[in-house]
C-alpha cells in the first residue's frame, strides 16, 4: 500500500507536468566501449590517446563520418550545452580533464562557442588539482551555489522527509533561537538552476565508480543527487529512497535534456566511492558511451561487482535497485538480453 501511494506522488513541478505512463524501451540498447592501455599510466592521462578514444565513441554511437557531424547530430545550434561531470573524487577521481576537453572541442567543431559551454557539478572543490584551469580552459566551470543555486519553482516531492541543512533552499536558519528538527525537515527537493534554466542539452560524464550509498555513482546518480537539494534522504540505504533516483531522472528537466552519456573508466573505483579511495581503484584505461543511461549503468555495475568479488568485498548491487526501476519507467534497458556491449577497439 505504501509503495502504491509513493508512486502516485511521482513528481510535481510548478508547471503541473504530469508523469506519463511508463513504457518499455522498444529496442535493445548499445553500450560502446573503447580500451587503450596507453591512455593512462600512474594516474596520468595521455591527452592525444584520450581524445582519440572520445572521438571513436561519438562516431560509433552516432554513425557519422566525422566528429563535427557526430556532435551536431546530438545537439542543435540553438542549444545551450552543459557537460555534467563528477568532481567528488578530487585530484585522482574527478572526471578527467582530457575527456572533457575532447568533448568540448567536438562541440566547438559542431559550431558551439567554447565560452557558451557550461561544465558543472555541485561542488568543484578538487577540480584544480585534477587539471582544470578555470577561465583559461575557455568554457564555463560552474558549481551549484548553496541556497541561491536552486530553483524554487522546479521541485520534486517524495512522501518522506529529509533533514534540511544550510545550503538547502528551504533551510530555516535563525541565530536568535534553536529550531526544532521538525521545523527543518521537508519532503521537497529543488533542482539546480543550471539544470532547470541554464542548459537545454546535456552531455553526462560520470566516473566509473561505486557509490557506498546508492550502489553506483553512474549516469543516473550523476544527474540526480548532485543536482538537487535535500538529497540526503535519497542516500540512506532504503529501497524507496533508491528508487526515487529513477523518478527524479524521469523529470523532463533531466530525461529530455541528456542526449549522450560518456562514462570515464580510465580509472575505475570499486569501493568507497564516489570520494577518492585509491586502495580500491584500478587503471581500467577504458571509456564507455551510450544514449541509454540505464544500460550503461547496468554494464558498469556488473564490471564493478566483478572487481569487488576479486577483492572479497560484498556485493553492492542491492543499493542500485533503481537501475531496474528506471527500466520499468521506460528510461532505458537494464536486462542483459536487452543490452549489446560493442567493443570498438583502440
Amino acid at each position: 500500500m505504501k509503495r502504491s501511494v509513493a508512486l502516485l506522488l511521482f513528481y510535481a513541478f510548478n508547471c503541473s507536468v504530469q508523469a506519463q505512463t511508463p513504457q518499455p524501451s522498444a529496442t535493445p540498447s548499445i553500450v560502446y566501449v573503447v580500451h587503450n592501455p596507453v591512455s593512462i599510466k600512474d594516474y596520468k592521462t595521455n591527452p592525444r590517446v584520450v581524445r582519440e578514444m572520445v572521438n571513436r565513441l561519438v562516431l560509433a554511437a552516432t554513425g557519422q563520418s566525422d566528429v563535427a557531424k557526430a556532435w551536431a547530430s546530438l545537439v542543435s545550434p540553438n542549444d545551450r550545452i552543459g557537460i555534467k561531470i563528477s568532481a567528488a573524487g578530487g585530484e585522482l577521481f574527478t572526471t578527467h580533464h582530457d575527456v572533457v576537453n575532447a568533448i568540448v572541442d567536438g562541440l566547438v567543431a559542431a559550431g558551439h562557442p567554447r565560452n557558451s559551454i557550461i561544465v558543472w557539478d555541485r561542488s568543484l572543490g578538487g577540480i584544480k588539482d585534477a587539471g582544470y584551469r578555470g577561465g583559461s580552459d575557455g568554457y564555463q566551470l560552474q558549481a551549484v551555489m548553496p541556497h541561491d543555486g536552486y530553483d524554487p519553482k522546479a521541485v520534486f516531492t517524495a512522501p518522506f522527509v529529509g533533514q534540511l541543512i544550510w545550503g538547502d533552499l528551504d533551510y530555516l536558519g535563525d541565530a536568535r533561537k534553536m529550531l526544532s528538527d521538525i521545523e527543518n525537515t521537508s519532503n521537497v527537493s529543488h533542482f539546480s538552476k543550471i539544470l532547470s534554466s541554464d542548459v537545454t542539452k546535456i552531455i553526462n560524464v560520470p566516473v566509473m565508480s561505486i557509490s557506498e550509498t546508492n550502489g553506483i555513482a553512474g549516469c543516473i546518480y550523476n544527474m540526480t543527487i548532485p543536482n538537487i537539494d535535500n538529497w540526503r534522504r535519497f542516500a540512506q540505504g532504503s529501497r524507496f529512497g533508491e528508487d526515487s533516483l529513477s523518478e527524479i531522472y524521469a523529470s523532463p528537466l533531466i530525461a529530455k535534456k541528456v542526449v549522450f552519456n560518456v562514462m570515464d573508466g580510465l580509472i575505475a573505483q570499486y569501493a568507497g566511492g564516489p570520494q577518492s579511495q585509491p586502495n580500491y581503484a584500478t587503471h581500467h584505461a577504458s571509456l564507455y558511451a551510450s544514449r541509454d543511461p540505464v544500460a550503461l549503468d547496468a554494464v558498469a555495475l556488473k564490471r564493478l561487482e566483478q572487481w569487488r568479488v576479486q577483492a572479497s568485498l560484498p556485493k553492492i548491487g542491492r543499493l542500485a535497485a533503481y537501475i531496474d526501476f528506471a527500466s520499468q519507467l521506460g528510461l532505458g534497458n537494464s536486462a542483459p538480453n536487452r543490452i549489446e556491449v560493442r567493443n570498438i577497439g583502440k
